[in-house]
């Protein structure tokens, strides 16, 4: 018998899940948290002892798309395929924010890979639905906002520019312009913020 050996002394397992020969064996090791698989390697084993936690001697079949997550199974004995989302950006069904995902498995009752279109959706149990009185309100405030805001600027300028006139002090230019802030304000007094966001604004002089 030669004194060499070539050969990497291969370890054995026995049935009753410990180290019947001591050598080396290539396992398939897991996250222990998540039990997601994360890869194979080569562990030394001696008689007596088993197998290193979160460690397995069958191999896992590899999964034919990207979104799908090996896992060992609870009882720890065989390999599952689950559901993989990481990576995504999910929405809240209840807030609309956006989050990203960070566990593996099929998504919670509050969460959607479907992004809102508005700040007026809901959720409805399968897709969002657009609240179309709610945007309607929104949408009304925001020109009742801007019109006000509108007119205030029209009467600081004509009440400036009609003092000029009042004491004779207005030139041509103040004159012509105040004669057209007038009307801007008469026409911005005219705009029916019911009609938002419809709404065509006249141009200010």
């Amino acid at each position: 018998m030669n004194k060499y050996n070539l050969e990497i002394n291969q370890g054995k397992i026995g049935q009753d899940g410990y180290v019947s020969q001591t050598g080396w064996v290539k396992t398939y090791y897991i996250n222990e948290t998540t039990r997601e698989y994360m890869g194979a390697t080569m562990e030394h084993i001696t008689i007596g002892a088993g197998l290193p936690a979160g460690a397995y001697l069958d191999a896992p079949e590899l999964p034919e798309k990207q979104d799908i997550a090996i896992v060992r199974s609870a009882d720890e004995l065989s390999w599952l395929h689950v559901i993989d989302h990481s990576g995504k950006t999910a929405y809240s069904t209840e807030t609309r924010q956006p989050t990203e995902i960070d566990f593996i498995g099929d998504l919670p009752d509050t969460l959607t890979l479907l992004e809102p279109k508005t700040e007026f959706d809901k959720w409805d149990g399968k897709q969002w639905v657009t609240d179309t009185d709610a945007q309607k309100i929104a949408l009304v405030a925001e020109a009742d906002n801007e019109k006000a805001q509108r007119l205030n600027e029209a009467n600081g300028t004509i009440t400036y520019l009609q003092e000029a006139a009042d004491v004779d002090l207005a030139t041509e230019s103040e004159t012509a312009a105040l004669q057209e802030w007038k009307k801007y304000r008469v026409l911005l007094n005219r705009v029916d913020t019911s009609t938002a966001p419809d709404i065509d604004w006249p141009k200010k002089p």
